[in-house]
């Protein structure tokens, strides 16, 4: 526009003005995101691993059985950091799968190395101890992120 035009004035609103809504911005689902489909991917696959114990009845052997516990506890532990890096928007799936797998493996070499050396249940009690200590930590993350308290 030129600044020494002067300044139309507007006229009637005619049909041919109007802009009509389009179809299919109307009926367009919502883009679903991919922290969404993995949040869908997760609940499938607790809930097929939950059929698929109910269906099976899968028993422990017996020289497994003392490392079951730790093993647990071990895979909390990266959950409950995976739930926290979520929501700080730092989750690295490959970390998740690393940090899971490792701090299984690792209390499990503690305590059979404490077995065989006689101080199982010292051990295994330290395990519990120094993961349930990260998994309170991670816990109190998680709440102060979601209610800022």
């Amino acid at each position: 526009m030129n600044p020494t035009e002067p300044m139309k004035e507007p006229g009637p609103v005619t049909s041919s003005d109007s802009v009509e809504p389009e179809e299919s911005f109307a009926a367009a689902p919502a883009p679903v995101s991919s922290a969404a489909r993995g949040a869908v991917v997760a609940v499938i696959g607790l809930l097929v691993g939950i059929l698929v114990g109910l269906v099976l009845h899968p028993s422990v052997p017996l020289w497994l059985q003392p490392y079951l516990p730790i093993a647990v506890v071990a895979a909390l532990d990266a959950v409950f950091g995976a739930a926290r890096a979520t929501l700080e928007h730092v989750f690295v799936d490959k970390v998740f799968v690393i940090s899971f797998v490792g701090n299984v493996l690792v209390a499990a070499l503690i305590v059979f190395l404490g077995d065989r050396l006689g101080v199982g249940s010292q051990l295994s009690t330290g395990v519990i101890v120094v993961l349930s200590v990260r998994i309170f930590a991670n816990a109190a993350a998680i709440r102060r992120n979601l209610f800022g308290a």
